[in-house]
């Protein structure tokens, strides 16, 4: 009987199709989109000149090891290179395991990886032949891994369910990688800089804020008044607080409330800041979630004899953090854009080193590359949280 159970159509839509459905379908659509693409036009096309014909982008190549690693040492990159391959393996196997039985390099995947790769071909001229390869070499990991996601995901259909506890346990092994320790040489946090500075913030941030926010939203529920109130009177405060001032209080006010001889470094208390900031946030949108849950949800699950912990655990929280992953996911897209504050606190993040780099006599003049670029780069992150937020939702 299973056997004549068929998934439903895949109904797809040629390009050509969708602009003909959403831009021309009237006369007045027609207009409007004309019009639309007059004033895009005239806004960037002095935008569009500059960047091809008079930016001056060896800024970008010269330095763009500052950019991505910054200060870390030379004789230890091996680390940083190891680490994106395992992210870039991890995440393609993430997204076979996601996309299920739909086509994976569709014309549009295809165009996108292939734009990479003369991406990375090109980076040969100002970096080096060795480098590019190491790219290329990575963006092809990135597909074979998701060609053997997608075919597990066929073979074992929970397989994604466990997708969350394989990030978590490979964020332990990379921040062994970068950090150093048991049997690898150590490398202080102060002493990690730019885009790798940023990127360890955010998913550090992210991944201590969660469970947190959680924890003050059950919290906030919670029949007990004195953890109902400590929660309320936590929540309602962070969020009167600046971050800025959080980061500030964190980094001067936290070591004095510290053990005398224990001083943190600096990265540390400033992701304690971050972390404290979003969680009282996250806690109201998973609150949200908790409310939109019919009470006779945990009446059926108490109905049944299950123990109210299991109630919370497996009825509740599910259906709860599913209704607000856009949500969750846009205040971790706001968490990792504020991490650009941390430049403001003394630290060299990615926009730190480029503020470093333009302080060099030799680029001086060049803000409009330094910071497209850098723009670019926090958008492709953001971009992506989006989009993994939107495969979730599906």
């Amino acid at each position: 009987m299973s056997n004549l159970i068929s998934p439903p159509p895949i109904y797809r839509v040629s390009p050509l199709s969708w602009i003909r459905k959403n831009l021309f379908s009237t006369w007045y659509n027609s207009l409007l989109t004309l019009i639309s693409l007059f004033f895009l036009y005239r806004i960037s096309s002095n935008l569009i000149i500059w960047i091809f014909t008079q930016a001056q982008w060896n800024v970008i190549s010269l330095n763009l090891r500052l950019f991505l690693v910054g200060q870390y040492p030379l004789a230890l990159l091996w680390r940083t290179w190891t680490t994106l391959a395992i992210i870039m393996g991890l995440g393609g196997f993430s997204w076979g395991i996601l996309t299920r039985s739909q086509p994976l390099f569709n014309p549009i995947n295809l165009t996108g990886l292939g734009l990479i790769a003369i991406l990375f071909a090109l980076l040969a001229i100002p970096i080096s032949i060795l480098s590019s390869l190491k790219l290329l070499g990575m963006l092809i990991l990135l597909a074979l891994m998701a060609f053997l996601g997608q075919k597990l995901r066929q073979k074992f259909p929970s397989l994604g369910t466990w997708l969350p506890l394989l990030w978590l346990s490979t964020f332990f092994v990379l921040l062994w990688l970068l950090e150093g320790g048991l049997f690898l040489k150590p490398v202080r946090l102060d002493d990690l800089s730019g885009l790798i500075l940023t990127v360890l913030t955010a998913v550090v941030s992210i991944v201590l804020s969660f469970p947190l926010g959680v924890i003050l939203a059950l919290g906030r529920q919670s029949s007990l008044p004195v953890i109902r109130w400590l929660s309320i009177a936590y929540i309602e405060i962070i969020r009167g607080l600046p971050l800025l001032g959080i980061l500030f209080m964190a980094q001067v006010m936290l070591p004095l409330i510290l053990p005398e001889g224990l001083r943190l470094d600096r990265v540390v208390r400033a992701i304690s800041g971050f972390t404290l900031f979003s969680a009282a946030y996250l806690a109201e949108n998973v609150r949200g979630g908790l409310q939109s849950i019919p009470k006779g949800q945990k009446e059926a699950a108490k109905a049944l004899g299950i123990n109210p912990f299991f109630v919370l655990v497996l009825v509740v929280l599910p259906q709860a953090l599913k209704t607000v992953i856009p949500t969750i996911f846009g205040q971790f897209i706001s968490l990792f854009k504020d991490t650009s504050l941390l430049a403001i606190v003394g630290l060299s993040d990615l926009l730190g080193m480029s503020r470093s780099i333009l302080a060099n006599p030799k680029f001086i003049g060049s803000d409009g590359e330094v910071y497209l670029f850098v723009a670019m780069i926090y958008w492709c992150f953001c971009y992506s949280l989006s989009w993994i937020s939107r495969r979730l939702e599906k």
